[in-house]
């Protein structure tokens, strides 16, 4: 029985017997405020053709009580709607389907999900269709190639506000349900532009509304911001740099696409509980309403917003008006959306560093990723639903935007963006293959790309490039060694073996009189093969630093030579350009995830030189791996030492930062993050009762709950404390804290509770199981943790059934025991692989293989740590 799933045969034949006039679906929405409600009324009318009369086929609809089905006019029996699908035999040319139902409202986020705002009462919905979610809500033939153009009628509170794809029509009052003392109205949307059934929408609730406009070449588009109405304050103190930021991205996307935005509108809705960060929905864009902050946050933070705003506007083009065909070309969709956020975030708004901040953190995700067990193709072969679930990874994200950028500085912008202009001209609102693009893209730049696209998108795996060199001896009275030979030296893994053509800076940096680090000369080359010769180098002297990568042309580790990582560690805040930092920092955390940099060094380099960073995104990123280090890749035997050395070191950043900056409300997280000592308790303890203050250093509610949840990890604050925290701050923010809170508290029943919550109970709102995850697995709690290993191993393969899709992903690959790792875990791992996971979902399979991996990694840092104490 296939279940929800689908895989790619099964569309490829259905798209090959059908196509889709229309769908008209009407929402019942009117019972959405009673207590306790559970479903709505969805019917679907749609009309299709069938190219081979008397055929058969189905159509898709999940968790539904049905009440009618009529194909053309004839009844269907109701029992034939078994496992998630509707039989429909007999065919003719032209077909109408209608099908009545009551669908589930969802929690977890997928299909139509319901909130309640615990701040006031009032009740908000929103739909999320990415993969295969619309047939939750309406019955449809749920695969991206069958596209068609939607009419939504959607009955609701009359006092609410409802938005979908199309422009938003003035409700009419409509007919009063029995025994309903709610007013209520109905929303007849124009008809919609083609699309997928994946990108539809529909959003409904007492929603604030904000709008603008955009006035472009291309004409006007009405522009909508909508949030809860908790949240309305704090929309409209962004609202400013919100609106900015769409109108320079519509005014940059219609001028580098050569075309106007292909919708009537642009709407974007903050909602709550989201378990993705945003969704692309035609005209509807959703996005997590974390992004719209209630107390004070870093640059990065709206750094990363502007990024996925951005992000979803791309998708508008890649994705909306051009579709894959199949899932196996996600990567059209998603790696080219992520390179057109950053590209369009640095060239058109006031984030100009944004690809530095893109080394920092996103790219860090993809080398991390690429390195799995897991890892795959960025073009990849999705043979079913269930493999495309646990693919929209950091290999589709971070690693195919950091390859198409790549791609961009070999064939040119110029001509790589008239290949997009051309692929958009030749396939609006149309289906394509990767094939299609390519072909674009060599008709316009004169490049076979077919050798580029087998080595970079068809095949996995990270390169690592290091410097190899000769030193002559230095000449007579200048103290100074030169290079008597100099090369490149490529590797790959047995795993993924692929060496790749890489184009690549190489930077040679020395300390200046004014205590600088400056780059004196720059020297750009291919990198093919194993060993590349860089005859440019000969006779150079060698200096205190040398680059390989500058400028970040390429996707590939970056190994330093001795001189090279001590030059980074005694003075890398010294070097004045940021995307530089950005490659130095990088080089050395993968040293240090490959057990060739110990984590006390790491952990040195970080404090001697964080203070010193400007980049956004490297202030954030790096004392959390830093943090990382020191939890997961010291040695047991230096462990207390190198936690105490990173306690005292924050303290004494946190003292010294300036005022009201990121770096000191960094450094004031980390610190709390950090604290074991009882004098980094009493601090804590001072920050929350306001007996120890910094100047500049507001402790708002977020920074608040930041200090509780590392106080309760420390045996500090139990139910009862974290409960009067919960009175004052009675939000679906403070809720989900304290949860995280009480996760971290270390007792064998706040352990077991939390456990229930994270992987047991299906009910549990996604956003508040996530916290719980993120929270559970503590350092300095192992003792208490230990059965956990044997738990969670006999938990993974129930999670799918227990928890969703979405909620399972995230709790398996955050609550795995990785701060457990030992000889002893390791292995009964490695047995639960070996004899028990047959049968068991793909996806729980790929988070224990990745936990693994995470593990094993520890222990080889840890003797790198252990053996770099002893010298």
């Amino acid at each position: 029985m296939p279940g929800s799933n689908l895989t790619r045969d099964e569309a490829t034949a259905r798209a090959a017997l059908i196509d889709v006039t229309s769908y008209t679906v009407d929402l019942d929405l009117t019972k959405a405020e009673e207590s306790g409600i559970q479903t709505f009324g969805s019917t679907s009318t749609i009309a299709f053709t069938c190219r081979e009369p008397g055929a058969e086929t189905w159509v898709d609809l999940v968790d539904a009580t049905v009440h009618e089905i009529v194909l053309n006019g004839s009844p269907i029996d109701r029992a034939s709607y078994v496992d998630s699908r509707i039989p429909l035999t007999g065919l003719q040319a032209n077909n109408t389907l209608v099908v009545r139902a009551d669908c589930a409202y969802s929690h977890t986020g997928e299909g139509l999900h319901h909130f309640v705002d615990p701040a006031d009462g009032k009740v908000y919905l929103y739909s999320q269709f990415e993969v295969p979610d619309a047939r939750r809500v309406f019955a449809c033939f749920e695969q991206p190639d069958l596209k068609s153009v939607f009419n939504f009628n959607v009955t609701a509170p009359a006092h609410w506000k409802v938005v979908s794809n199309a422009p938003t029509p003035e409700p009419v009052p409509a007919e009063v349900s029995a025994g309903s003392t709610t007013d209520v109205a109905l929303w007849s949307f124009p008809t919609t532009k083609r699309m997928s059934t994946y990108i539809t929408a529909v959003v409904a609730g007492e929603y604030y509304e904000l709008q603008d406009t955009y006035e472009g070449k291309y004409g006007v588009i009405p522009l909508g911001h909508y949030s809860r109405q908790s949240l309305k304050a704090e929309l409209e103190r962004d609202r400013e740099e919100i609106v900015l930021l769409t109108k320079q991205g519509f005014e940059f996307f219609e001028e580098a696409f050569g075309s106007q935005y292909p919708f009537e509108k642009y709407d974007q809705l903050y909602v709550p509980e989201y378990n993705m960060g945003a969704m692309e929905n035609a005209g509807c864009v959703t996005l997590r309403d974390e992004y719209i902050p209630r107390s004070r946050q870093s640059r990065s933070f709206y750094e990363f917003r502007a990024s996925v705003i951005l992000h979803e506007m791309a998708h508008m083009w890649f994705g909306n008006l051009v579709t894959m065909r199949w899932w196996d070309d996600l990567w059209l969709n998603e790696s080219f959306a992520e390179w057109a956020c950053y590209h369009a975030e640095a060239e058109a708004t006031s984030y100009t560093d944004a690809w530095t901040g893109f080394a920092n953190m996103r790219k860090q995700r993809g080398y991390r990723a690429d390195q799995l067990p897991t890892t795959h193709p960025i073009a990849t072969d999705m043979v079913d639903l269930h493999a495309v679930e646990v693919n929209f990874d950091m290999i589709t994200y971070a690693k195919g935007a950091a390859v198409l950028k790549q791609l961009v500085a070999w064939v040119g912008l110029e001509p790589f963006l008239e290949g997009l202009r051309e692929y958009f001209r030749d396939h609006a609102y149309d289906n394509t293959e990767f094939i299609d693009l390519l072909t674009a893209l060599e008709k316009a730049s004169g490049r076979e790309l077919s050798g580029w696209a087998q080595e970079w998108l068809q095949t996995a795996g990270v390169n690592t490039i290091s410097p190899v060199f000769e030193l002559a001896d230095p000449s007579t009275g200048s103290g100074t060694a030169t290079y008597s030979s100099f090369a490149v030296k490529q590797t790959a893994t047995d795993e993924q073996p692929t060496l790749r053509r890489h184009r690549i800076g190489v930077g040679i940096y020395n300390n200046a009189a004014d205590g600088r680090l400056v780059r004196d000369e720059y020297v750009e080359v291919d990198v093919v093969g194993e060993v590349t010769e860089i005859p440019e180098l000969v006779g150079k002297a060698q200096p205190d630093l040398l680059l390989l990568n500058d400028g970040d042309l390429t996707f590939a580790k970056v190994r330093l030579d001795e001189r090279s990582l001590a030059t980074a560690v005694a003075s890398l805040g010294a070097c004045d350009d940021s995307l530089t930092r950005a490659l130095i920092w990088s080089a050395a955390w993968d040293m240090t995830r490959d057990a060739e940099l110990s984590a006390t060094d790491f952990v040195e380099l970080v404090l001697r030189n964080i203070g010193a960073e400007t980049d956004s995104w490297g202030l954030t990123a790096f004392p959390g791996f830093a943090a990382q280090a020191v939890v997961q890749y010291a040695a047991p035997a230096h462990k207390a030492a190198l936690r105490d050395r990173w306690e005292r070191g924050l303290r004494e950043l946190l003292e010294n930062a300036k005022p009201g900056t990121d770096h000191q409300l960094t450094f004031a997280r980390s610190y709390a993050g950090a604290a074991h000592s009882d004098q980094a308790v009493a601090d804590l303890e001072g920050l929350l009762d306001g007996s120890l203050t910094f100047d500049g250093l507001t402790v708002d509610q977020d920074l608040r709950w930041t200090l509780l949840n590392n106080l309760a990890r420390l045996g500090r604050a139990d139910d009862a404390r974290i409960d009067a925290e919960l009175a004052d701050d009675n939000t679906i923010s403070g809720k989900e804290h304290a949860a995280a809170a009480r996760a971290a508290v270390p007792t064998a029943e706040a352990k077991e509770r939390a456990w229930e919550l994270a992987m047991v109970d299906g009910s549990v709102p996604n956003e508040t199981a996530k916290q719980v995850v993120l929270s559970f697995m503590r350092d300095g709690q192992q003792d208490l943790l230990a059965p956990y290993v044997d738990r969670y191993l006999a938990d993974a393969p129930l999670a799918w059934e227990r928890l969703g899709a979405h909620r399972a992903a995230i709790s398996l690959e955050y609550i795995f025991p990785r701060v457990l790792a030992s000889e002893e875990a390791l292995a009964k791992v490695d047995a639960w692989l070996a004899s028990e996971a047959d049968g068991v979902n793909p996806g729980a399979i790929r988070f224990v293989r990745e936990g693994r991996s995470d593990m094993a990694r520890a222990l080889a840092a840890q003797k790198k740590d252990a053996a770099s104490v002893v010298e």
